[in-house]
């Protein structure tokens, strides 16, 4: 996928995450008000300073000496000013922070939605697509919102009162001597070339650094997706160190990263001591000569407001590193936003039943990874009737069953159903009246009552109970300690594939389609599923695929497919003593089973 923003600076990030600030524009206002404040108080201490010094300086040059009653009426001036500049400054600098802690949190999960919201409109293209992998997507979304949000503390939190309060003591500096805040002012553009040069030079180590992460999180999750094949080969070695030569990768991409930003860092801390030596040696000098309005007392005013002004300094680096990380992980986060090409379109067509006739006509489909997978295809699906699908492993079966229900588009040719274009019906209407089961269902975390009424969310319990028995579960759901509130994700395969049927039993729809649906079940649950699927099957269209031939020898009619297009159709009986390939391959599934033995047995 396209990066989008993978040229964007800080200016455009923030432009990008303004959206989800603004509707909590009362909370910024109240934090950039308190910031204000905060900042008019940091410049309480030189003040306070600056006056105390010249005020004890004078008491010292008193003649016949000073009075310490003088003395005590100065300190104490000073301790109520400065505790109580303190006291106030905690409670301003909580609420700022409170408030722009809220914003923080309410931004990150205002764009956590927002992605998920996105993401779940996304057509199936999407997620089969390069680097769409789950473990990358994850990476991709949880750094991206973690820094994104992290921006907007960096930006509202961070930045703001630094640059606040340096502005101020700038404005100080300047109104006590021109040539004292002539100084502080070259320092800080010095700093920012440096910081710049930093990012740029670090901005291709952070790059890899963050695909390095998202393999090393894709590969975690490959582990532990195929631990029992690892294990089962006796592959935990070469897995360890395929994860190994990741981290050592990884490791040295962070070492680099840390190694650049240790030198700049560095230097640019060596420019900050040098403008605060610079203004020690000009505000010496400057009192020495008796130059107007010039005392001991400003040289301490002036350092400690030079602290104020590098204090963005001291920070920056560390916020401008994390703007930069934001830079980089934004580019993949609103690459997902921005991905108007990946929305999956509906059209308006919402007809009040269903019947369930298929036509494709000369129908073309390419994956995104260069299979072609669909050529020339034409057939028809008769409504009412039972169309079976074989072919060997690749022969694009299942393909077609993601077309029929708009999981792709095909890149050329037409589909209707009940003779309308399918990308004209709409989408959410066309997958409420069919009903998948797959060779392997995803079975949520949740419990089993939850699982089954995914179907029909809005069906009372007896309906659920009644789907359990249609799929043959209801019996073991009742033997388990917790029933139907029992744990779906603790249940075997061949359980999980029962509760998937069971939903499509309770979503009742007029359209079904079969992918391998009894391939991880025992004989006898084949059996018991087989008699209650050819109960629904009565009066609605099936599309059944399966390397069983118990499962399709009783179709109405058989399309035989070979590299994406069909080779044989017709009536099962009649396709078998036509020979070909549908032929070979009943014959060699009757080989499988040991036919001839098994009717010797009978016999």
């Amino acid at each position: 996928m396209s990066s989008s923003t993978s040229k964007i600076g800080i200016g455009g990030l923030l432009k990008k995450l303004l959206p989800f600030v603004l509707p909590y524009r009362w909370l910024l206002v109240i934090t950039l008000v308190l910031t204000f404040v905060g900042s008019l108080m940091a410049q309480v201490n030189a003040v306070v300073l600056d006056r105390a010094v010249d005020a004890i300086n004078g008491l010292l040059h008193l003649e016949g000496g000073f009075k310490w009653a003088d003395a005590a009426q100065i300190l104490i001036i000073i301790s109520a000013i400065l505790l109580g500049k303190e006291v106030l400054a905690a409670f301003i600098t909580f609420g700022q922070r409170i408030f722009g802690e809220k914003i923080r949190i309410n931004v990150s999960r205002d764009l956590s939605l927002r992605v998920v919201k996105r993401i779940l409109s996304f057509r199936m293209a999407f997620f089969s697509a390069e680097g769409n992998e789950p473990g990358k997507l994850q990476t991709r979304i949880d750094r991206g919102v973690m820094s994104l949000s992290n921006t907007v503390k960096n930006f509202f939190i961070d930045i703001l009162p630094l640059f606040t309060s340096a502005i101020l003591a700038l404005v100080l500096m300047f109104a006590a001597n021109v040539y004292v805040g002539l100084v502080a002012l070259a320092i800080i553009p010095v700093y920012f070339i440096i910081t710049a040069r930093q990012g740029k030079r670090m901005k291709g180590w952070r790059r890899n650094v963050f695909g390095t992460h998202q393999a090393l999180n894709h590969g975690i999750m490959n582990i532990i997706e195929s631990i029992g094949v690892i294990k089962s080969f006796n592959r935990e070695e070469v897995e360890n160190d395929r994860q190994a030569a990741l981290q050592e990768q990884s490791t040295d991409q962070q070492m680099q990263t840390r190694r650049i930003s240790f030198l700049f860092e560095g230097l640019k801390t060596f420019v900050e001591q040098i403008g605060t030596v610079l203004i020690i040696i000009l505000t010496a000098y400057l009192v020495l000569t008796d130059y107007p309005g010039m005392t001991i007392g400003k040289i301490m005013y002036h350092v400690l407001l030079f602290n104020n002004v590098s204090a963005p300094i001291r920070q920056l680096h560390r916020i401008y590193d994390d703007l930069n990380d934001a830079l980089i992980y934004a580019e993949g986060f609103f690459d997902i936003l921005e991905a108007d090409q990946e929305v999956e379109t509906s059209g308006g067509y919402r007809p009040d039943s269903v019947k369930g006739d298929f036509a494709l006509r000369h129908v073309e489909f390419t994956y995104s990874n260069g299979t072609h997978a669909i050529r020339d295809l034409t057939m028809d699906i008769p409504a009412g009737e039972t169309t079976a699908l074989v072919g060997l492993s690749g022969a694009g079966k299942s393909t077609i069953v993601n077309l029929l229900d708009k999981f792709y588009t095909p890149d050329s040719g037409t589909i209707t159903l009940d003779g309308v274009p399918l990308q004209e019906w709409d989408t959410q209407v066309l997958r409420d009246n069919i009903g998948l089961v797959l060779q392997k269902n995803h079975i949520f975390s949740g419990t089993i009552e939850e699982n089954i009424r995914y179907g029909n969310p809005d069906a009372p319990f007896a309906a659920v109970e009644q789907a359990a028995r249609q799929a043959y579960i209801y019996d073991q759901i009742m033997a388990l300690p917790d029933g139907f509130q029992s744990q779906a994700l603790q249940l075997s395969g061949g359980q999980q594939q029962r509760i998937a049927i069971a939903r499509m039993f309770l979503k009742d729809p007029p359209i079904i389609f079969l992918d391998e649906p009894t391939a991880s079940l025992d004989a006898i649950a084949t059996e018991q599923i087989k008699s209650a699927i050819d109960a629904i099957k009565q009066g609605r269209t099936v599309i059944v695929i399966s390397h069983n031939i118990g499962q399709i020898i009783d179709a109405s009619q058989l399309y035989v497919l070979d590299t994406g297009h069909v080779v044989q159709q017709g009536h099962p009986t009649d396709l078998y003593r036509q020979g070909g390939l549908y032929k070979q391959i009943f014959d060699a599934s009757a080989r499988s089973m040991n036919v001839d033995k098994i009717a010797e047995t009978l016999d």
